[in-house]
């Protein structure tokens, strides 16, 4: 947990999309000493964005090498259809997209019934009011600022306004509970922004897993965060 200028809570979630595979468990230890606060999991089906991943196996993985808790991005058609295994191995919260829902209300439930925490992802081209009538079955919003289904893409430039768009929207509707996470090309360049805002968790992939070592990039975002 890093605080801001501002005193604002800010949490890193690195994105494993952007490790590298053949060292997963090195990377992810690195990662999390250097500051990490939890892992961001892309899980794609190739269906709703054109995109394969990975599944429960290296999820099982990823709990022998790291005690922080692990947050499923599912960018997949029938999302409740994974549900029950990621209860099963642990994982902490499940976000579902709004786009790939037909029964948002239904999967929500389902997965707070199973014992993990629920969150909501939007497109860039989806309106931030599509979250308002399920603010309380939610304790994340995630505004994606690239289009889902790539990493290493680079941010959408009108993306700041949404974020404080959505910002706007959870303060206004007392919901003070809802983390506000932003996923997309977020960079040590532009992470002042972001945070400035209003968003609280930020998921970075490249930035963090590239050439530059962990310890530093996490240097570094901790002064851009302190000087606002």
């Amino acid at each position: 947990m890093i605080l801001s200028g501002a005193g604002r809570e800010i949490l890193i979630a690195p994105s494993i999309l952007s490790a590298d595979f053949l060292s997963l468990g090195e990377e992810v230890r690195e990662a999390a000493a250097a500051g990490a606060d939890l892992f961001h999991l892309d899980m794609m089906d190739g269906h709703f964005v054109p995109n394969l991943t990975f599944g429960p196996p290296v999820i099982d993985g990823l709990e022998k090498v790291t005690s922080l808790p692990l947050e499923a991005h599912l960018m997949v058609e029938h999302p409740e259809i994974y549900l029950e295994e990621l209860a099963h191995d642990g994982i902490y919260r499940v976000t579902v997209h709004w786009e790939a829902s037909s029964h948002l209300h239904y999967v929500l439930s389902k997965i707070r019934d199973l014992g993990m925490r629920a969150g909501i992802a939007l497109s860039p081209a989806t309106p931030v009011t599509m979250v308002s009538d399920v603010l309380e079955m939610i304790d994340l919003v995630l505004v994606m600022t690239v289009n889902p289904g790539f990493g290493g893409q680079s941010f959408i430039a009108h993306s700041f306004e949404k974020i404080a768009k959505m910002r706007s929207l959870l303060d206004d509707s007392g919901a003070a509970h809802v983390r506000l996470e932003v996923d997309g090309g977020i960079k040590t360049s532009n992470i002042s922004q972001v945070v400035a805002c209003g968003a609280d968790t930020i998921v970075m992939g490249s930035a963090i897993f590239g050439e530059t070592p962990c310890k530093t990039v996490f240097e570094e975002i901790r002064e851009r965060l302190a000087t606002g």
